[in-house]
This record gives C-alpha cells, sequence and structure tokens, in this order.
C-alpha cells in the first residue's frame, strides 16, 4: 500500500540533479513530508533536487526499500528530469542500494551517505578529516568494499566519486580494517592532546562554556558575535564541523570564560559519526555550562531541540546546566516577538532553565546572554563576586511556582506549561 507526491523544478545546467525520495512508516518513524531538511542537504551537497516522492507503507521492501511499483514510478522520474542520482531520507542496506541502483540505472545514496558527503566536504583541521574518515570507512566497510572513493565527489553527483587525480583503488575488509584501525589509534593522540588542554584550563579554574545546537540554528554567528572571531558561518546546514575555542572577557564578572564552538546536531545523526566525533563533542561533555542555540525562526524548533538533546543524552552531557539561547530574532515577525527578552522553561529531564531571545546579526539581546553567563559562574562558585548589576538580580533565581506560564492554549499554571507568559513562542504549531 502506498501513496505518493511528487514536486519539479528546473536545476541549472552545470548543478547535479537528484531525486529525493522519502517513506512514511507510520507512528514512532521519522518522516518528513515535504523532505525540506533532505533538499537543504543535497545543496549543501552540490546537487540541485529536481523532483520529490513520498510514499507510504508499513514497512521497508526487503528487495528495493520502496516496493517494485515505486521504484518504476522514480525510475520515470530519473528519466523525465535526466537526473544524476536518487536520495534516500531514510537509512537504506546495502542490498537494497545495489537493487535500487541496478533498477533506477542511476547512483543511489541514503541519508546517512549524505551526511559523511558533507561532512567529508567541510572538514579542515587534521582532527576533523581524521574523523570524517573513520566514520566513512565504517560505512564502507558493510557495503561497496571494492570501491574506495565511493563517497568521494567525481562530476557532481552524489555516487560519482573520486576525486581528481585520485586512482580507483580497490580494497577488501582487511584493508579497511587496517585503516580503520590506524586512524583510531591517530584519533586517541588527539583526544589525548585535547584532554590535556582541557584539565590546563580547569587547573586554571577556567570556566567552559559549549555552544551546541541543530545545524544551522547559528551557533558559529553567536560565536563570532560574542568573541568578536572570524570563524565561518554560512546558511547551510554543517557550515562549519572543526571545534574552536576562544576567550570571552565578562565585564561584570571581571573574568574570563573559554567558549567553544562545536559541531552542529541532526536528525538521525549516524550512530558511527557520533562516535568517531567523540573527541569534538567532547567538549560539550566536559563543559560547565551549555549554550543550546534554537532557531527561534524554525518551524519546526521543537522537533529540533528534542533531536539536541537526544545526543547530549548519547555523549552524556544531558547533565550539564544549560541556557537556552534562542536566536534569528531578527528573523520573527512583530506578532511572533516575545513580551520579554527572558524567561524560563522546563527541559526533558525537568530541569527549569532560562530562555533567553538574541538575534547574532543585530546584537540584541547578547547583553542579557552574557549576563545570565556570569549568573551560571556565580551559581557554580567559579568566579569572584561581581559588582552590583540589577540584570543579574533579576534574572538569578525562577518565577515563584504561582507565576502563571505560557501554554499552546495560552496563560496556564506552571504544571501545564513550560515557558513564563513571553508572548507567542515563536513558531509554535498555531501561532498568534
Amino acid at each position: 500500500m502506498s501513496s505518493s507526491s511528487h514536486s519539479a523544478a528546473t536545476p541549472p545546467s552545470e548543478a547535479a540533479r537528484a531525486i529525493l525520495v522519502g517513506v512514511d512508516f507510520g507512528r514512532g518513524a521519522p518522516f518528513d513530508p515535504s523532505l525540506d531538511e533532505l533538499a537543504l542537504l543535497a545543496e549543501s551537497a552540490g546537487d540541485t533536487p529536481v523532483a520529490r516522492v513520498t510514499a507510504k507503507r508499513q514497512a521497508p521492501d526487503a528487495a528495493l526499500f520502496v516496493g517494485s511499483g515505486k521504484a518504476d514510478e522514480i525510475k520515470l522520474l530519473v528519466q523525465a528530469h535526466g537526473a544524476h542520482t536518487v536520495l534516500f531520507d531514510q537509512a537504506i542496506s546495502p542490498a537494497q542500494q545495489r537493487n535500487l541502483e541496478r533498477v533506477l540505472g542511476v547512483p543511489v545514496a541514503d541519508r546517512t551517505a549524505l551526511i559523511l558527503e558533507i561532512f567529508a566536504a567541510r572538514a579542515k583541521s587534521h582532527e576533523g578529516k581524521l574523523q570524517v574518515e573513520l566514520a566513512r570507512l565504517q560505512y564502507l566497510a558493510s557495503r561497496l568494499v571494492r570501491r574506495w572513493s565511493h563517497l568521494e565527489r567525481q562530476s557532481g553527483g552524489i555516487g560519482m566519486r573520486g576525486g581528481p587525480g585520485e586512482a580507483q583503488i580497490e580494497l577488501d575488509r582487511r584493508m579497511i580494517d587496517d585503516r580503520i584501525k590506524s586512524i583510531k589509534e591517530r584519533l586517541k593522540k588527539v583526544q589525548r592532546q585535547r584532554s590535556t588542554q582541557r584539565r590546563a584550563r580547569a587547573r586554571n579554574g577556567v570556566f567552559r562554556v559549549s555552544l551546541v545546537g541543530y545545524t544551522n540554528a547559528g551557533k558559529s554567528t553567536l560565536f563570532n558575535a560574542l568573541v568578536k572571531a572570524r570563524t565561518y558561518a554560512a546558511d547551510q546546514l554543517f557550515a562549519t564541523l572543526d571545534t574552536t575555542t576562544r576567550s570571552l572577557y565578562l565585564e561584570e564578572a571581571a573574568a574570563s570564560v573559554s567558549l567553544s564552538d562545536t559541531v552542529g546536531f541532526i536528525r538521525d545523526l549516524p550512530h558511527k559519526l557520533v562516535e568517531a566525533f567523540q573527541a569534538t563533542l567532547q567538549e560539550a561533555a566536559d563543559a560547565d555550562l551549555l549554550l543550546h542555540v534554537v532557531d527561534a525562526a524554525s518551524p519546526v524548533l521543537d522537533e529540533q531541540m528534542v533531536e539536541v538533546e537526544r545526543v547530549l543524552e548519547e555523549i552524556d552531557a544531558a547533565g550539564i546546566p544549560q541556557l537556552l539561547v534562542y536566536n534569528k530574532l531578527d528573523k520573527l515577525e512583530d506578532t511572533q516577538r516575545p513580551r520579554q527578552p527572558v524567561d524560563w522553561m522546563e527541559r526533558p529531564n525537568g530541569q527549569r532553565v532560562p530562555r533567553i531571545f538574541v538575534s547574532a546579526i543585530s546584537g540584541e539581546g547578547l547583553d542579557l546572554l552574557r549576563a545570565q553567563i556570569v549568573t551560571a559562574m556565580r551559581e557554580q562558585g567559579l568566579t569572584p563576586e561581581p559588582a552590583h548589576d540589577p540584570r543579574l538580580i533579576s534574572l538569578a533565581k525562577p518565577p515563584h511556582e504561582d507565576e502563571g506560564s505560557w501554554s499552546e492554549s495560552g496563560p496556564a499554571s506552571n504544571n501545564e506549561g513550560k515557558a513564563v507568559d513571553n508572548g507567542p513562542a515563536p513558531h509554535s504549531n498555531e501561532q498568534a
């Protein structure tokens, strides 16, 4: 049983044309009916979506994932649009990939391969390149072991891999395993170096703050705004991968903190990729405070926040104190803007945390964010008592339990809502 919907667009002639496919397996399975995020991933990899196909099934087809009828339908779209590749929003098995490529006549890649493709293109540091290569080899170990460069770009499309001048090297599983062992040993050295640096900061009493959040939430832009750095920032998924740490001076505390910008999270982030980036993500796990950056203008911010919390749980960082930083305030309509720049929300673990609305572009709310960082430092006893500042006094304690709070149905008791009355929550399902 299946149903489908299609949309198409004409791409530039020089771009690799891609057909996007998503399958709804019912409750409990992640599904994006618009395939917008998959389209952004494809564009980040340098491809241009030309058609989108959605289907509904009770379970994946063992041979073709979508079934023979839907596969024939996709093949017609490939021929009609002259597509170079087909991208699936869910993970597909090696056998399903081979069968689909045989039927469709073009390379097929799933969400994991697409994310790996982007990571391979964006990693700049020695550590980042090692982490990406490890994740890619672990992915290749279960499929297509005959092609080292399956995920390398050759002529602009996913599946057409092998960078300029690269030889096509035949690899067997033993060669891949040997390479994986070698990279893991090199990464251990990097982890020891990072651990030494973190211990040095801890001995010096440096308060460690890490930016975390969904990809493209504006972490790097916020990082640049706070520390006046020039970290690469762009309106695209996974614009930066490598962790950058800078010193942030806080005038209210007459002290500096270390601020780290970490890799962004995304739905269905491959577990092997989380494992490979353990050294980078350890910056978040070892932090004294996490700034959870949220795209306040995103229509799916709730789902994105849940995914970030899931990854934080996976890296044992869920118990670290947080500040929720709702970024991109400049993109909100007047009716969506909060009545107050700071309120309180409840995390999934029951912890009540401050929520600050800011714009990294315009600078609005950044002073309040700095003040909240100072408050967190004082609460943990890791900074000298700051000079009197009325902002810190007003923000130092959560509201009383008898104060009203905001819920989707309007002001309600704190047992029903999560955030203090702050006007319409940005892009909730029902906006005022």
